[in-house]
C-alpha cells in the first residue's frame, strides 16, 4: 500500500466517516427532523381539535377547586390515585384533574377536564408529561421519540442525536479543506453548494438539538446527568420532606412530569386544594399556569409549581405544610445555576414553546431545511456513485485510519473510545460501521481478483 500524505489521510478518514453517517444515520436524522417539525407545527391544531375540553364558560364565578376535584373523582369512580390538579385560573379555561391510571405508561395520566364555573365535565382523555400534550400530538411525540415502538425505538432518536453533531462539524471541516477555489457550475457542484450552505445555516441548530436530544436519551442521558451532577448543574428541587433531609436535585427535572410515588390524599384532604393554592399565591407563586400535587405520605408537603415555559420562564415552586398552611421550602428560577437555566431554556426551545409562535416558525424552517440538506447529500452520492463496487482501500474506514501517522491513529482511537463511553449508541454504531466496511471491501476485493 502506497503511503498517503498526512493531510490527505485525515481528509480521507473524515470524508469516509461523513459519508457513512449520511448513508446509515441520515434516514434517522431525516425522520427525527420531520416528526419534530410536525410536533412543533401542530399545537394550534391540537387546540382546535380539543377546543371543547380546553375551554369552558367565559363568564361567571369559579367554583372551589375542592368541588371541581370531587366532580372529577365521580367520573373516575374514585378508584384512581389523584396525581395533580392544574387549575383553570384564566377566564374560559378548564381545570385539569389528573389521575394515575395503571393501564397507562410512564408519564401518562388520565385527565378529567372540568369547567370551573359550571362544574360540567368537558373532557376525559390521556395527557402526557409536564407539557400536558393531548392525544393527537402525543402520537407525533412518540413517533419523534421512538417511532411508536416504545423504549426499544428510542435507540433511533439517540442514534440521530449522537451522530448529528459529528456530521455537522465534520461537514464544515471537509468544506473548508476541499472547497473549489473558483466557482464551478455543474449539477454536482450546485447540489454540493446547496448542501454546504444549508449546513452552515443550520450548524448552531444541529449542535443544540444534538445536545438537548441527548439529555432525553436512554443511554447517553445517564452520562449527561452524571456530568451535570459532578459540576453542580442539576436543577434544584423543592424539599417536600416536613422532617428530615432535602432530596437531591433532580437531573431529569427539565423533561419529566411523572411521579409514581404520589399518594392520593384522603377525601377530607381534598378541600385543602383551595387553601394550598392560596398559600402558594401569597408566597409569590403568580403564574397562571400551575400544578398542585398532594403529598405522598403524612410526612410530606403539598407542592405548587409554576409550569409556564414561555419567556420569561416561570417554573418557581413551593412546598406547603398541610397542618399550618405555611411554606416550608421553595425554589426560584432566578436562583438556578446558569447551566440549569440554559438546559431549561434549551429543552423548551427544542419543544418550540420558549418564544411562542416565533419559536415554532423558526423550528419549522429548521426542520424542513434539515430534511432538504439530507436529500441533497443523497443526491450528491447518487451522482458520484461508482458504477460497480470498488476495492480501493481509500473507500474503507479501516484503511483510511491505517494511512494516518502513528500519533494520528492513537489520537483517533482514544477519541473514539472516549466518545463510545460517553455516547454508547454512537460507539456501538461505529463498530457496526467498521464491520460493514470491512465486509464490503473484502467482497469487492474478491470480485476484482476474480475478474483479473
Amino acid at each position: 500500500m502506497t503511503s498517503t500524505p498526512s493531510h490527505a489521510a485525515w481528509l480521507n478518514l473524515l470524508r469516509r466517516l461523513h459519508f457513512y453517517i449520511g448513508l446509515f444515520v441520515g434516514p434517522f436524522i431525516f425522520v427525527a427532523a420531520l416528526t419534530g417539525t410536525l410536533y412543533v407545527a401542530t399545537p394550534q391544531l391540537e387546540n382546535m381539535l380539543y377546543h371543547d375540553a380546553l375551554h369552558g364558560a367565559s363568564t361567571g364565578e369559579r367554583q372551589p377547586l375542592a368541588e371541581q376535584v370531587a366532580v372529577a373523582e365521580q367520573v373516575t369512580g374514585g378508584h384512581l390515585r389523584l396525581h395533580a390538579v392544574r387549575p383553570g385560573l384564566e377566564q374560559g379555561e378548564t381545570t385539569r384533574v389528573m389521575f394515575a391510571d395503571p393501564s397507562l405508561i410512564a408519564s401518562e395520566n388520565r385527565a378529567i377536564f372540568i369547567d370551573p364555573v359550571t362544574l360540567a365535565v368537558k373532557g376525559d382523555m390521556t395527557v402526557y408529561g409536564t407539557s400536558g400534550i393531548l392525544p393527537f400530538r402525543q402520537v407525533i411525540d412518540y413517533a419523534h421519540r421512538s417511532l411508536l415502538l416504545g423504549d426499544p425505538g428510542r435507540l433511533y432518536s439517540e442514534l440521530a442525536a449522537s451522530w448529528m453533531w459529528v456530521a455537522a462539524l465534520g461537514g464544515i471541516v471537509l468544506w473548508f479543506f476541499t472547497r473549489p477555489r473558483r466557482r464551478i457550475n455543474n449539477r454536482f457542484q450546485n447540489t454540493r453548494r446547496v448542501h454546504v450552505t444549508l449546513g452552515w445555516i443550520l450548524l448552531a441548530g444541529m449542535l443544540l438539538f444534538s445536545a438537548t436530544g441527548l439529555t432525553w436519551s436512554q443511554w447517553a442521558g445517564g452520562n449527561v446527568d452524571k456530568m451535570r451532577a459532578a459540576f453542580g448543574w442539576m436543577t434544584p428541587q423543592v424539599n417536600t420532606q416536613l422532617r428530615g433531609e432535602a432530596p437531591a436535585a433532580d437531573p431529569h427535572a427539565e423533561h419529566h412530569g411523572h411521579h409514581a410515588d404520589m399518594a392520593m390524599p384522603a377525601s377530607d384532604d381534598v378541600v385543602r386544594f383551595d387553601e394550598v393554592l392560596m398559600a402558594a399565591q401569597m408566597a409569590g407563586i403568580n403564574a397562571t399556569k400551575l400544578e398542585i400535587r398532594p403529598p405522598r405520605d403524612a410526612n410530606s408537603a403539598w407542592t405548587v409549581t409554576e409550569i409556564d415555559r414561555a419567556w420569561p420562564t416561570q417554573v418557581d415552586a413551593v412546598a406547603v405544610d398541610p397542618a399550618t398552611m405555611s411554606v416550608t421550602d421553595r425554589t426560584r428560577f432566578e436562583d438556578f445555576p446558569l447551566m440549569a437555566k440554559l438546559t431549561r431554556w434549551g429543552v423548551d426551545f427544542h419543544m418550540g414553546v420558549l418564544f411562542g409562535l416565533p419559536n415554532q416558525l423558526l423550528l419549522i424552517a429548521f426542520g424542513l431545511a434539515l430534511c432538504v440538506m439530507i436529500v441533497m447529500g443523497y443526491r450528491m452520492w447518487w451522482m458520484r456513485r461508482p458504477a460497480q463496487a470498488s476495492a480501493s482501500p481509500v473507500h474503507t474506514l479501516v484503511q483510511t485510519w491505517l494511512a494516518l501517522p502513528v500519533a494520528g491513529r492513537v489520537l483517533v482511537s482514544v477519541m473514539a473510545l472516549l466518545l463510545a463511553l460517553a455516547l454508547p449508541v454512537l460507539g456501538v454504531s461505529l463498530v457496526l460501521f467498521l464491520v460493514v466496511d470491512v465486509i464490503r471491501w473484502r467482497k469487492a476485493s474478491r470480485r476484482v481478483q476474480a475478474l483479473s
